[in-house]
């Protein structure tokens, strides 16, 4: 299977996921859009992630790529690409699929829980996560549910975490690929954004939950594994 991801700036990449896809035999290749490099043929590959970035999805001014970007979004929703996209991903498929991106009335940087909801609960992809789960935030954005997806996840701090349409396109506004290492290459990048906020942890707070780490990682391999399982059903 050829996974194709988009990354939007250096130190935002796949994780955890670079370590699934290679122990399951799938071929991956990227498109990092911060150094210009062009697109594939939206035939020549299996699966599409977007992955996460600083910059907002209307910036199309500062980062012309991004118009760009949403048109091969688009093309492989039409093309029925199984699709995932996180944080910023998500915002960009959610704005590709017609539903309103906006800032967030907090920010959400930090673990904070997430509540799934009841369809999330008998999802084949997604019904293996507990009803509540600790995950990693870094996001200013969110987006509107997008007409005829289906709500995962929610919480106090963001009405929609999670979304899935037409079964194969997944937007996830929390980080569940994240480790130490790419926290912390985070931290030496986006620093900044760490002002006093009701949820918005220190910097040293990032970084101390290592059981939280295992936690996202197992989740995120599990829902690649039923993703996986219903591309080649």
């Amino acid at each position: 299977m050829e996974i194709h991801y988009l990354q939007h700036v250096p130190f935002e990449g796949i994780a955890s996921i670079e370590q699934w896809a290679k122990s399951k035999g799938h071929s991956l290749s990227a498109t990092r859009l911060y150094q210009d490099e062009p697109l594939p043929k939206v035939e020549d590959i299996d699966w599409l992630l977007i992955m996460g970035g600083p910059m907002n999805i209307y910036e199309e001014i500062k980062y012309p790529w991004l118009a760009q970007e949403k048109r091969f979004i688009e093309q492989a929703v039409k093309h029925e690409k199984v699709i995932l996209g996180i944080c910023l991903g998500a915002q960009l498929v959610a704005d590709v699929l017609g539903a309103k991106v906006f800032s967030n009335k907090y920010k959400e940087i930090g673990w904070f829980p997430i509540e799934l909801t009841s369809a999330a609960q008998t999802s084949p992809i997604f019904n293996f996560l507990p009803k509540r789960l600790s995950v990693f935030h870094w996001h200013g954005d969110a987006f509107e549910l997008p007409s005829g997806a289906i709500q995962i996840a929610k919480s106090d701090g963001c009405q929609n975490q999670a979304f899935i349409y037409n079964e194969s396109i997944i937007g996830l506004q929390f980080h569940l690929e994240s480790t130490k290492n790419s926290v912390q290459a985070l931290l030496e990048n986006c620093a900044d954004e760490i002002v006093e906020g009701k949820y918005i942890q220190k910097s040293d707070q990032l970084l101390s939950h290592e059981e939280n780490f295992k936690g996202i990682n197992d989740a995120m391999h599990g829902i690649l594994d039923r993703l996986s399982s219903k591309t080649f059903a």
